[in-house]
């Protein structure tokens, strides 16, 4: 029996697309030699299955039935996404397919259907720029009964050279998502012999991004959406991004900012200044938008000028104060929000690092500039309006209105760290009021279909010294919680759809050292935006004592 088909395909247009090939021939008879005779009426349902005669002119890559437990080798997973293997957690049936979506581009899909199916479907996002699949939030999805896909969003790896044409990119904006959902419903329709009961979507950064997209172009794809630290005005974003470098400077330069200095001098005068702003000195600024920094307190003096390691020079006290302020256009316009204090000790590693940020960098080069030799050294305003005005198939993704998901009975469930190093969390809250001034709402009308929580402590989408692990994928330590609407966003975001129970808050987790055999270290309440979590007396590290107040 053979459970491994392998191809390749050379489009037109000179878009070289190679599909993953998940695990070797050799691998899966290894695996699976034992199930060829199985004596399991799930597992023969899996391995008799023809998915491809379901969805037009696809192509099957991989057809395996998959105990729980199985490692899964991903051999063909481009390297740069950092997925060498993965793990399941639930007896499964997967599917790999390679699906065109035109003439030139097309995307690589992956179901994985659990045998003890809730009758939930969840559709996943992605990252960054990136063409990987989050094998991690199939095996976190499956476990909990959800039959689950993910897709390369129309292309491989972590980088945008190998972009080529407009077709790519309009997978990459949009269409990689909805062909992935409307072929994964179509899949869980023929396999388990019915339509799912509720649809919902999982996803954070670019994937937060893709989840308010989906809800604006097609609201009827999910029920319930989970957006974390989302990736909104995209355009802007990715000037706001790449704006950084030419304020640091290179590495090299005389009045670069290192890490050290960042991270020691600059980090812990943000604590001190803004860390017992909430009435607790634990390292965390609950609500970094009362952070008013001001890195003069640290500028050096005559005597000691000498000594940069221990304070700033003026022209690094500049620098900072760029760096913590809003970005303006060459019209006076708001391009994009101030960075939040207390994300610097994760920012230097990519927006300060004194390097173009790589996605950034891509993005000018090979989509907006199509010129591989654009310097991002010199990226300045007028290349953030041009960057604005290109806005390939609505990639922007800043709607004013969603009332048709809303009509739909949709809801959405956002969040964003308040230490976030990639995102400004600053730009949640500044969608939250676009939102509410486009809908004419007032907040509570909102909360009806939209809710945004602030996770103080998180870096972006995951980790940090706050009590961060909320449910919101796959990970070592995003399983360690239980699936409760208290302390789940994606049991929040079901129990909203199908109980009309909407939270009022999610209860964090932090696992001593981040790992889950350690136990946990503390827990706390993140409250639903506008309300301030406030701290009310006693022990700081019981979440009994903290109130979510206006």
């Amino acid at each position: 029996m053979r459970f491994t088909r392998k191809v390749c395909s050379l489009l037109s247009a000179g878009a070289l697309l190679l599909v993953p090939v998940i695990a070797s021939e050799a691998e899966n008879q290894e695996v699976f030699a034992s199930y060829e005779y199985y004596d399991d009426q799930f597992a023969q349902n899996c391995l008799s299955f023809d998915p491809a005669s379901f969805i037009y002119n696809t192509t099957l890559t991989n057809l395996n039935y998959v105990p729980a437990g199985t490692n899964i080798n991903m051999t063909g997973n481009d390297m740069t996404c950092g997925r060498p293997n993965q793990t399941t957690t639930v007896d499964m049936c997967r599917i790999s397919l390679f699906i065109p979506t035109s003439n030139q581009s097309s995307i690589v899909f992956e179901a994985w259907l659990p045998r003890n199916w809730s009758g939930r479907f969840l559709g996943t996002g992605n990252g960054g720029i990136d063409g990987c699949v989050k094998y991690e939030d199939l095996a976190y999805a499956t476990q909990y009964g959800f039959a689950a896909v993910g897709s390369n969003n129309g292309h491989n790896g972590t980088y945008f050279d190998s972009i080529q044409n407009d077709d790519v990119i309009e997978d990459f904006a949009y269409r990689s998502l909805h062909t992935m959902v409307e072929s994964g419903k179509t899949l869980v329709n023929e396999f388990y012999g019915r339509p799912q009961n509720k649809s919902y979507y999982l996803g954070c950064s670019l994937g937060g991004r893709q989840g308010i997209h989906a809800a604006e172009v097609y609201p009827n794809d999910f029920d319930g959406i989970v957006a974390g630290s989302p990736a909104l005005d995209f355009n802007n974003m990715v000037a706001w991004r790449g704006h950084f470098y030419p304020i640091t400077g290179s590495n090299m330069s005389e009045n670069f900012i290192t890490n050290e200095m960042w991270t020691g001098l600059i980090h812990d005068e943000v604590l001190r200044q803004c860390d017992g702003l909430d009435g607790v000195y634990d390292g965390i600024i609950e609500d970094p938008t009362l952070c008013i920094f001001r890195p003069e307190a640290i500028m050096c003096g005559p005597d000691d000028y000498e000594n940069s390691t221990s304070c700033l020079n003026t022209y690094q006290v500049q620098q900072v104060n760029e760096i913590f302020a809003p970005y303006y256009g060459i019209d006076g316009q708001l391009i994009y929000p101030a960075m939040q204090p207390g994300s610097e000790i994760q920012a230097i590693q990519r927006l300060y690092a004194g390097a173009p940020f790589p996605y950034s960098r891509d993005w000018f080069k090979y989509v907006v500039f199509k010129d591989p030799h654009f310097d991002p050294a010199y990226f300045n305003r007028t290349h953030a309006a041009i960057v604005a005005e290109y806005n390939p198939f609505n990639i922007q993704t800043y709607p004013t209105n969603l009332s048709d998901f809303m009509e739909t009975g949709g809801k959405i469930l956002t969040y964003h760290g308040q230490q976030d190093n990639q995102i400004t969390s600053f730009n949640s809250i500044r969608f939250y009021n676009h939102l509410q001034r486009g809908m004419n709402m007032l907040p509570y009308e909102l909360d009806e279909f939209y809710r945004f929580f602030r996770i103080s402590g998180m870096f972006h989408c995951s980790a940090g010294p706050g009590a961060w692990v909320i449910g919101q994928g796959g990970g070592k330590s995003y399983a360690g919680i239980p699936f409760e609407p208290e302390h789940n966003v994606l049991a929040a975001v079901v129990a909203w759809v199908e109980n009309g129970t909407a939270p009022e808050y999610i209860e964090g987790t932090k696992f001593v050292n981040d790992t889950i055999a350690e136990g946990i270290s503390f827990t706390r309440k993140h409250c639903k935006y506008p309300a301030r979590n406030t701290y009310m007396g006693g022990d700081a590290y019981d979440p009994m004592n903290w109130m979510c107040m206006e």
